[in-house]
């Protein structure tokens, strides 16, 4: 199957880590559902899409395949393992980690950080109001990263990046939805607060929440279905 739609061609700037851009970009493609699961990937094919030689793409879905999106069969090739299951563990994964983040910025969070964080809450208000989905995909990553920085725990941090389930597009389609912005900005002010006052036990349960709350939108989205222990 041609791939040539569904991936985008690495740009020259980034020839510098080719590995690491032809990586980011099939990520977001598998994470997307444009490479979908137990779909076949043709090397030579993608290579010619990329803009890459075969190189730095064996080295990217070595990677991949290290993270449990890809599998490498002998003689039959690499195929995406990403459906809706594995899109439910990661984002579990992604819950567990962020909410003991969370945990630790409320033990930790200095009143620099709590101002930060007020400021990012507030931006976040007004885009909310007016319907900016682009500064509030922006602002998420602010909030969240100013709560890893807050806690401290760079460990977490990086572990926590692995598991990431969203692509730009299927934010913004997310976001589009008045309800679904008015749910994650009530989350983040319950977030902020909690951290504020310093409860670690509320800080990690509303953020677990969140994480797993936005987590099921997100596969929703992607594979037009509940996740998998769903039940009517």
């Amino acid at each position: 199957m041609d791939h040539g739609e569904r991936v985008t061609p690495v740009q020259p700037i980034f020839l510098v880590n080719l590995r690491d851009h032809v990586h980011e970009n099939l990520r977001k493609a598998i994470i997307a559902g444009r490479l979908v699961d137990e779909e076949r990937l043709n090397e030579r094919d993608l290579a010619r899409d990329l803009g890459v030689s075969t190189t730095p793409l064996k080295e990217a879905l070595r990677q991949l395949e290290t993270e449990g999106l890809v599998r490498t069969e002998p003689r039959r090739g690499v195929f995406v393992t990403y459906g809706p299951q594995q899109a439910e563990e990661m984002s579990l994964a992604r819950a567990a980690l962020e909410s003991m983040i969370a945990r630790m910025a409320a033990r930790r969070a200095s009143p620099a950080d709590i101002d930060l964080l007020r400021a990012q809450v507030a931006d976040m208000e007004t885009a909310t109001r007016r319907g900016d989905v682009e500064r509030l995909i922006e602002l998420n990553e602010l909030f969240h990263g100013q709560i890893h920085e807050a806690s401290g725990c760079e460990y977490l941090r990086r572990l926590q990046s692995r598991q990431q389930i969203y692509d730009h597009t299927t934010r913004v389609g997310l976001l589009q939805d008045a309800d679904e912005r008015g749910r994650a900005f009530a989350e983040h002010r319950a977030i902020l607060d909690a951290i504020a006052m310093g409860d670690p036990d509320s800080a990690e349960r509303i953020m677990r929440d969140h994480i797993v709350r936005s987590g099921q939108r997100h596969i929703e989205t992607v594979f037009g279905r509940a996740r998998p222990g769903d039940r009517q």
